[in-house]
């Protein structure tokens, strides 16, 4: 995680950018009165919102971990995939 003020940020603007969607690294943009905001890549932001959506139901939680469980257990049936 890096973190910049907001005079750096502006004149580094691509540079910051790239480094966020190159490096998926996570910028905190620091303002002199304390309203700081973070930048993130789409790829970076959307897994976010998807594991969020996934997470934000009990009965896809309590799913989830019963298959992590499983495969965890060696509960798994392993096959090849289908080649094109």
């Amino acid at each position: 995680m890096e973190v910049l003020n907001y005079t750096e940020f502006r004149k580094n603007l691509a540079k910051s950018l790239d480094m966020v969607n190159d490096d998926a690294e996570t910028l905190i943009v620091s303002r002199s009165k304390g309203k700081n905001v973070v930048v993130v890549g789409l790829a970076e932001y959307n897994s976010m919102v998807e594991t969020m959506h996934l997470m934000g139901n009990e009965v896809n939680r309590k799913r989830l971990q019963e298959a992590i469980d499983e495969m965890n257990g060696g509960q798994y049936l392993a096959q090849k995939l289908i080649e094109d």
